[in-house]
């Protein structure tokens, strides 16, 4: 009987992953841009040394013609600035700042963005993350999609080039979280604020609705500004759209295991909203959807019953269709059960920081 359900959930978990991956946006072709608004890119960074040339060539590669990059140093301890002035040499595109001293409630990231808003001219604002790399036409893609789709906001999670075994286990599993839990015609089609996702590697927003909505003063304390600054778009009732940017937007987003570690612990309590249940209900789900499956795999191979396989055949199929949308590996997809371990580690590790009263740290910063 309880193989029989596992079958069945497992079978529905394919279904529903096919079926709601077909709205998430596909970035639109560049020839369906009508007009040219002024764009303002803005780059927080923050000891970046090793993403800043690869970062500049990218940023130096963009077609859009109506365009300036704005760039903010914040109060880095390694050469970044002195990099900064080195690479975007000879391009009047490029500004550099220097941050201001971080007030009290403010996460780091959000006052640097808020920062650069401050100094923004544009009409649209693309926020970039320094670890991103994108592709020469993505501005004029984003626009033609925001343009077709009436949005007002859009962000998508970018492809993760990945180099060590726990981000290979890890960082994929944000695009299998999305397609899986979130309803994405109803986040991409609907202003309810409760169904809503946005990475803050890669945001666009149209300057008015930014301003409306407070900008990133109004999450100021956020661990996870991309989700409050969308909810804060939805609840102002804009559109915010998300969308399959995996094309054309790439991030290197930890370069070690320990920054790995140490990044998911500081977001994903936060962004369950630091909720005891949904901690403890999601390890039930994901032990019984993806972690009883193995059992029954090591069960069918010592007893030769080979249907009792296929409920872990079915896991990896519903991965392995995720990763192929968004461009990871498909090996990965075989090691969904290791995920998954690490997946429920990492949320009981982020969650006892908190209860125990302890603080998140990021890039030499702590945080409540």
């Amino acid at each position: 009987m309880l193989f029989t359900i596992l079958l069945i959930v497992t079978s529905v978990l394919n279904i529903w992953t096919i079926m709601n991956s077909l709205f998430l946006i596909p970035l639109s072709s560049p020839k369906f841009l009508s007009k040219q608004p002024k764009v303002s890119l803005l780059v927080p960074l923050r000891n970046e040394e090793d993403n800043v040339e690869g970062l500049i060539q990218s940023l130096r590669k963009l077609t859009y013609p109506s365009l300036e990059i704005l760039l903010l140093d914040d109060h880095s301890t390694d050469d970044t600035y002195s990099l900064l002035l080195h690479e975007v040499k000879g391009d009047a595109r490029f500004t550099i700042h220097q941050g201001k001293e971080l007030p009290d409630g403010w996460n780091g990231k959000v006052h640097a963005c808020h920062q650069l808003s401050q100094w923004a001219t544009g009409t649209y604002f693309l926020f970039l993350d320094a670890d991103a790399r994108v592709a020469p036409t993505v501005i004029e893609q984003t626009l033609a999609t925001m343009e077709q789709h009436k949005a007002n906001m859009l962000s998508g999670f970018p492809h993760y080039p990945n180099n060590h075994f726990l981000s290979h286990m890890l960082v994929p599993l944000q695009h299998m979280v999305i397609q899986l839990h979130l309803p994405l015609a109803i986040a991409n089609f609907t202003n309810r604020p409760l169904f809503t996702a946005a990475c803050g590697i890669f945001i666009m927003i149209d300057r008015k609705t930014y301003e409306t909505v407070g900008g990133h003063a109004s999450v100021k304390g956020s661990l996870v500004e991309d989700v409050h600054l969308a909810r804060e778009v939805k609840k102002k009732g804009y559109k915010m759209v998300l969308a399959n940017i995996t094309p054309a937007v790439l991030s290197y987003m930890y370069s070690t295991a320990s920054e790995t570690w140490e990044g998911f612990n500081k977001n994903i309590y936060t962004g369950l909203g630091r909720s005891i249940p949904m901690v403890i209900a999601l390890s039930l789900f994901y032990s019984i959807v993806f972690l009883l499956p193995l059992g029954y795999l090591f069960a069918g191979l010592i007893q030769g019953s080979w249907i009792y396989i296929l409920p872990y055949l079915l896991t990896v199929a519903f991965k392995m269709y995720v990763d192929a949308r968004t461009g990871h590996p498909l090996w990965l997809s075989f090691f969904v059960p290791i995920s998954i371990v690490l997946l429920i580690a990492i949320m009981f590790s982020s969650m006892f920081i908190h209860l125990k009263g302890h603080t998140y740290t990021w890039k030499g910063r702590s945080y409540e």
